[in-house]
C-alpha cells in the first residue's frame, strides 16, 4: 500500500493550520483550529478515496462517510465560531500561556500532525480490495450511521438548551446528556469502529485501530473532558459538581442518585 498520500495529507494540513493561525491571531478566537482539523479530515477521506488502490466500493465508502462525517463536524463548529464568543477553554489557554502566539503556532501545528495520523483509517480503508458489500462493510456503515445521528442529536440538544437565556450558567441535563456528560464525544468515539470494520480485508488494516484508541484517549484524557469539566467547573460550579455525581462521564448510562 502506497503512503504517499498520507504525505501530502501532512502537508496540507501544515499549511491550512497556518493559514487558521494567522486568523486566530486576527480573530482572537482560536477555535477556528477545530473548524480546520474536521474540514481536512473530510477533505483526507476525499482525496483518499480519488487516489488509493483498493476497490471502487471501498473508495467510495471512504470519500462519502469520511467526507459526510468531517463536513457535518466542519459545518456545526463553524457556526460556533461565527456566532459565539472563543471557546472557554481556549480562553483559558490564552491566559495561560499570557497571550503567546509561539505557543499557539506550536498548538495549531501539532493539531496538523493530528489530522494527518487520524486520517489513517480513512486510508486503510480506500485501499481495501473487497469489491462487493460484506457484513463486515455493511457493520461499518451501521456504526457510523448510528454515531452520526447520535452525535448530531446530542449537539442539537445542547444547542437548544444554550439557546434559551434562562438557562445561562444551568448544566444541560436534557435528552442524551442526561445519560452522559459527554454523548457527542461518545458517539465522536464510537464513528472510529466503523472504519475499523471498513477496513478489514485491508493490508495493514490493524492500523485502522488507531482511530478509536487515539480517539479515544484524547477525548478522555487529553484534550477532550479534563478540558471540558474544568472549565464547566470553573462557570457553573456545583450545578456542575452535582452533574458529574449523578451523570456518567462518558458512556451512555441512567442517572444514579446522589445517595447511592
Amino acid at each position: 500500500m502506497d503512503f504517499a498520500p498520507l504525505l501530502h495529507v501532512l502537508i496540507a494540513a501544515v499549511i491550512l493550520m497556518s493559514l487558521a493561525f494567522e486568523v486566530q491571531r486576527r480573530t482572537r478566537n482560536a477555535g477556528i483550529v477545530d473548524v480546520v482539523w474536521a474540514g481536512g479530515m473530510a477533505a483526507a477521506a476525499v482525496y483518499y478515496g480519488v487516489v488509493s488502490e483498493g476497490s471502487a466500493l471501498s473508495r467510495f465508502l471512504a470519500a462519502m462517510l469520511g467526507g459526510v462525517w468531517g463536513a457535518r463536524l466542519c459545518l456545526h463548529l463553524l457556526w460556533r465560531v461565527l456566532h459565539e464568543e472563543e471557546d472557554g477553554r481556549y480562553r483559558y489557554l490564552r491566559q495561560h500561556w499570557q497571550d503567546s502566539q509561539a505557543k499557539f503556532f506550536g498548538f495549531f501545528m501539532l493539531q496538523a500532525g493530528f489530522t494527518a495520523l487520524f486520517s489513517v483509517p480513512f486510508l486503510i480503508a480506500a485501499n481495501n480490495p473487497t469489491a462487493s458489500l460484506s457484513i463486515w462493510s455493511i457493520a461499518g456503515v451501521l456504526v457510523w450511521l448510528l454515531s452520526l445521528c447520535g452525535e448530531s442529536l446530542a449537539d442539537r440538544q445542547l444547542a437548544a438548551f444554550r439557546a434559551d437565556p434562562a438557562n445561562r450558567g444551568k448544566t444541560c441535563r436534557a435528552g442524551l446528556w442526561r445519560y452522559s456528560r459527554h454523548p457527542n464525544y461518545f458517539f465522536e468515539w464510537l464513528h472510529w469502529f466503523g472504519w475499523v470494520l471498513l477496513s478489514v480485508g485491508a493490508a495493514n488494516a490493524w492500523l485502522s485501530l488507531l482511530g478509536p484508541l487515539l480517539m479515544g484517549a484524547s477525548l478522555v484524557w487529553i484534550t477532550g473532558i479534563p478540558f471540558v469539566e474544568a472549565q464547566s467547573l470553573r462557570s457553573r460550579g456545583d450545578d456542575y459538581r452535582r452533574y458529574q455525581q449523578e451523570t456518567s462521564m462518558f458512556f451512555l448510562w441512567p442517572p444514579r442518585s446522589r445517595d447511592s
